[in-house]
């Protein structure tokens, strides 16, 4: 029999067989677990030593260290006009300490703001030394004589990094490399003069500056740190020298940090609605993959303890010209050579650093790791980690690390045996029930990462992610 649709003048076949729309309403529905798109790879806290942090504090005890500052300094002001913050001139080894901020502040006043283009050479190789320039933005170049007469590339700064300070002690002192500009620039420059004329009306700067060119310098080694005295390849009766060595007297010490919510689920849903899967057991498990990619993010960007703000000053270089390139990862494990374990960067990073080696024709071997295969440089395996930010001019930073509390490298923090524990460092406590019957409960995860030496976390920094070819 034919049956005609009125609403659509189409004829219809009854139906011979029962239909599927109909057929549902008898079956059982596969079904999976939850799923959430956020949820990654999390490889720095899989390969991160977790070390118990017993007392909720770790104490990271190192040699004394005769190195002062951090060797940068910031600046205010839109890019027209520029200042640098006069307590940050203290970072010149010739106003390390000095009291009086209003000299300073008039010493701030006196810098003049310059601008530069690629190739421009702010200091000359041999000439006078008269002045300290101060990187505002943009790269520039510290080129020497070589070996044979060329020229190399002695350092780069960039952006907060500055040159000829140690010519404020020195009046007669010439330039020993050429700064040349690699990007367009913008420097703040104090010529001598001008420190000259804030010295002349100032007779607390004038002493200060007699002190420091009289004090003979702290004996230090390589790394900064006081000097263990020790003889070596002597013959006979030597009178031998006695030493000892000293520890900071105040050494750092990292807390566990935290990260908490409170998961709330009404009895009604526990109770009626727990087959197949059980819906407290889906809502925290969702809730701690959250938990731990919040964790992940702490650790790279925390500025207490994230691996990225903890990083020596003298470990972060920034690329060469700008994207990532062999010879920038090259730079990094010279700076990290000591059992490097691996890198870390963003996915798009990764994604750069590949364009640059197919644009060489170099092709990036890979290794295994746990039955994932992962690209590596040197024998060093790169993971990706979405955590790692990536600026809003598409620049982002790539980090090599050493691991291991026996090894003098990074470590996880966490504290285990804690009440109520759900997984290492991570727990889950029963709040109660309110009148409105829903239960709640306590998630919370301890956790925190050192940096036991400086030389065990390097940074690659201002890799340039979507140049134009």
């Amino acid at each position: 029999m034919t049956v005609t649709d009125p609403a659509t003048g189409t004829e219809q076949q009854n139906p011979l067989s029962l239909g599927t729309a109909a057929a549902r309403n008898l079956a059982t529905t596969t079904k999976t677990q939850p799923q959430m798109q956020s949820i990654s790879s999390r490889w720095l806290i899989r390969l991160l030593p977790w070390v118990q942090a017993s007392g909720g504090t770790y104490r990271v005890n190192r040699r004394l260290t005769c190195v002062v500052g951090n060797k940068r300094v910031t600046f205010t002001g839109s890019d027209t006009d520029l200042r640098v913050v006069p307590p940050e001139l203290r970072e010149f080894a010739v106003l390390r300490e000095f009291p009086d901020t209003a000299v300073l502040d008039a010493l701030a006043d006196r810098f003049e703001q310059r601008e530069y283009q690629p190739g421009d050479v702010l200091a000359e190789f041999g000439d006078r030394a008269d002045e300290v320039a101060l990187i505002a933005h943009g790269k520039v170049n510290k080129i020497g004589p070589g070996e044979y007469g060329d020229h190399v590339v002695l350092d780069v700064l960039a952006g907060g990094e500055y040159f000829g300070d140690e010519s404020l002690a020195e009046p007669d002192a010439l330039w020993e490399y050429t700064a040349k500009a690699v990007t367009t620039c913008t420097a703040l420059v104090l010529p001598h003069r001008a420190f000259e004329e804030v010295l002349q009306h100032s007779p607390e700067l004038r002493a200060h500056v007699d002190q420091v060119r009289s004090s003979p310098q702290a004996a230090a080694n390589d790394h900064g740190e006081a000097a263990v005295e020790v003889t070596s390849g002597h013959e006979g009766e030597v009178a031998l020298t006695g030493t000892f060595v000293d520890y900071e007297l105040h050494p750092r010490e990292y807390e566990l940090s935290v990260a908490q919510t409170v998961l709330r689920m009404h009895t009604r849903v526990s109770d009626l609605y727990n087959q197949p899967m059980s819906q407290l057991e889906q809502q925290l498990r969702l809730t701690i993959e959250a938990l731990r990619e919040r964790q992940e993010n702490e650790l790279v960007n925390n500025p207490g303890f994230g691996l990225l703000h903890n990083a020596d000053l003298g470990m972060r270089k920034p690329t060469r010209n700008g994207p990532p390139t062999p010879d920038d990862l090259d730079d990094l494990l010279a700076l990290v050579w000591k059992e490097p374990s691996f890198f870390l960067a963003h996915p798009r990073a990764i994604a750069a650093f590949g364009r640059e080696c197919s644009r060489r024709g170099i092709y990036p071997s890979s290794v295994d790791v746990g039955g994932h295969s992962v690209p590596a440089w040197r024998g060093v395996p790169i993971f990706p980690c979405n955590k790692i930010p990536v600026s809003r001019t598409r620049t982002s930073s790539i980090m090599l690390m050493r691991t291991g509390e026996e090894r003098q490298g990074v470590v996880g923090l966490h504290q285990t045996g804690i009440p109520d524990e759900y997984q290492p460092g991570l727990s889950v406590r029963f709040m109660g029930i309110n009148d409105k019957a829903i239960t709640s409960y306590l998630v919370t995860a301890y956790y925190s990462a050192a940096v036991l030496v400086p030389d065990a976390l390097g940074v690659l920094d201002d890799a340039e992610l979507g140049r134009e070819s």
